[in-house]
């Protein structure tokens, strides 16, 4: 399980550093994809084959977009030495991720957010307390 938000710098090669915190559990290698509400997705490979495994399994008829969502930006990488992942430039573009990101954990894979929608969204109605505590009835919580 990934927990937490860090705030890092890409370099000029689009890199971003991993947080030490999450390199173990992520792991060497990666897949990177488009994510929702504006955020990417960097999966652990184990988690991505998982994933995977769930589109396989999907109908075509009622899952095409769905697919093509997520593995038409995807694309695989690891971890360097430094602790860095690389953001493919089409995905900078589709996050608007120029120079500041954010980085979050989720129960099974990291978040990576441009630094100005996360604080965007972080502040929007979405997140209210009352939208949160809505959401938790409505869930059982």
């Amino acid at each position: 399980m990934f927990l937490g938000e860090f705030r890092h710098t890409l370099d000029a090669k689009g890199r971003i550093i991993i947080p030490s915190k999450f390199r173990e559990s992520l792991g060497d290698e990666y897949v990177i994809s488009r994510g929702l509400d504006g955020c990417l997705f960097l999966f652990p490979m184990e988690e991505w084959k998982s994933f995977e495994e769930k589109l396989r399994t999907l109908p075509i008829t009622e899952s095409r977009a769905f697919v093509r969502y997520f593995t038409a930006s995807a694309s695989d990488g690891s971890v360097d030495k430094q602790g860095r992942a690389l953001i493919p430039q089409n995905l900078r573009d589709v996050a608007n991720i120029e120079k500041n990101a954010v980085i979050i954990g989720t129960p099974n894979k990291l978040e990576i957010w441009s630094e100005e929608l996360w604080d965007q969204y972080m502040s929007s109605d979405i997140m209210s307390d009352d939208n949160i505590a809505k959401q938790m009835e409505e869930l059982g919580f």
